[in-house]
């Protein structure tokens, strides 16, 4: 079983642990340990997961990621008010070959997504997304990934998968479950116009830093349509970080990251976030469990809801423009916003039928002035290819 291959959470974080209030994060937390063995995951929410692997990095490692360092920032953390119940379940090593370690990543996470639990992946490297992504096989037929990522990380043709092309192997592997890709944070001048070009022509999403940094907000309806979420911390600039020549002078700050995992949080739909390409550095660390406190207090004030299950909720307005006829739903609990896309694959049945993007209050306002949302023609198009 590939549980068998988790390693315990090192003693000296146990030993951190022992001397923490009883407030802190790390004494509501139960640990895969040497003495117990791996937590009980009946009515587990969150599963903790370091995953070590970084030889398929681009820009080479020149020492482990250090994952007891980010948890020892995490468990000292203060508990929010929230009843999930959170596990952390050790590290995954390096195995013979990475594929070995790719298989296992691919099981463990599988076997959480089956149990209804979270995986918070820990990632030296970004490639870790690709078997997170394939433990959806047999799971889920369509899968909605968010990369938080300066890159679009397609790479080229004939690149083997390496943590700046792992994008390529999931667009082009069988079986092919992506049904929409969308990345959060791209910078220009660190992708080729050939790239741009493909997300164009996949109909994918793509915001730019700029934008975000403008409105933090445009994010949420973005993440509220996704199953799983990828973080390259190299998206967030140097001096939020720590001084690395791997990060940019340029990205996210730290407010921006963690309100951006927060929504990941909010989403009933997110079922596995990654955090990638971290290293070993202090003020990193701590930046790192303030993202995870985030998500983890996103997902204690989840709601599900659809304009569909309890109208009495929502109020509905009818756009007439030039070319079509929107439909828009607003919730009255919560303020958020969804369009009809017609014709549109929906994630349970593969047939046509109408379905429901998430959007902002903005979207339909420009849709008043007879402007029709980009991410609506994108999804309107390509349930018809």
């Amino acid at each position: 079983m590939a549980f068998d291959f988790l390693v315990p959470v090192e003693d000296r974080v146990l030993a951190h642990t022992e001397l923490l209030p009883p407030q802190a994060l790390g004494r509501h937390i139960y640990p895969h340990t040497k003495k117990e063995g791996l937590p009980v995951l009946a009515n587990a929410t969150i599963a903790i997961l370091g995953v070590k692997e970084s030889r398929n990095a681009f820009e080479k490692k020149t020492e482990k990621l250090d994952v007891s360092a980010i948890r020892i920032q995490l468990y000292k953390l203060l508990l929010g008010n929230w009843d999930s119940t959170i596990v952390d379940m050790g590290d995954i090593e390096e195995g013979e070959t990475v594929d070995d370690t790719y298989f296992v990543v691919k099981e463990i996470v599988a076997g959480l997504l089956e149990e209804n639990i979270i995986p918070v992946i820990l990632g030296a490297t970004q490639d870790i997304t690709y078997p997170a992504y394939r433990a959806f096989d047999g799971i889920k037929d369509m899968v909605n990934l968010v990369a938080i990522d300066s890159r679009f990380d397609f790479g080229m043709e004939d690149e083997l998968i390496s943590s700046h092309s792992y994008m390529s192997k999931i667009i082009t592997d069988k079986p092919n479950n992506l049904f929409n890709f969308s990345n959060l944070g791209y910078q220009s001048y660190f992708n080729a116009q050939e790239e741009k070009d493909l997300m164009d022509r996949l109909f994918f999403d793509a915001y730019r830093l700029g934008e975000l940094i403008n409105d933090i907000s445009l994010a949420e309806p973005v993440l509220r349509n996704a199953h799983m979420v990828s973080l390259d911390t190299r998206s967030i600039k140097s001096s939020e970080i720590g001084v690395s020549p791997n990060f940019s002078p340029n990205g996210f700050d730290g407010r921006e990251i963690c309100a951006i995992a927060r929504y990941a949080g909010l989403s009933d739909k997110v079922s596995i976030f990654g955090i990638y390409e971290m290293e070993n550095i202090d003020q990193s660390c701590q930046l790192l469990a303030q993202i995870i406190w985030y998500f983890i207090e996103g997902v204690n004030f989840r709601i599900e809801e659809s304009p569909y299950s309890r109208t009495d909720d929502f109020t509905k307005y009818t756009v007439p423009t030039d070319t079509e006829q929107l439909v828009y739903y607003k919730s009255h609990l919560t303020e958020r916003w969804w369009v009809e896309v017609p014709s549109i694959l929906t994630s349970h049945t593969k047939a046509n039928s109408v379905a429901l993007l998430p959007c902002t209050e903005q979207d339909y306002f420009d849709a008043c002035n007879e402007i029709i949302p980009e991410r609506w023609f994108k999804a309107y198009r390509k349930g018809f290819n």
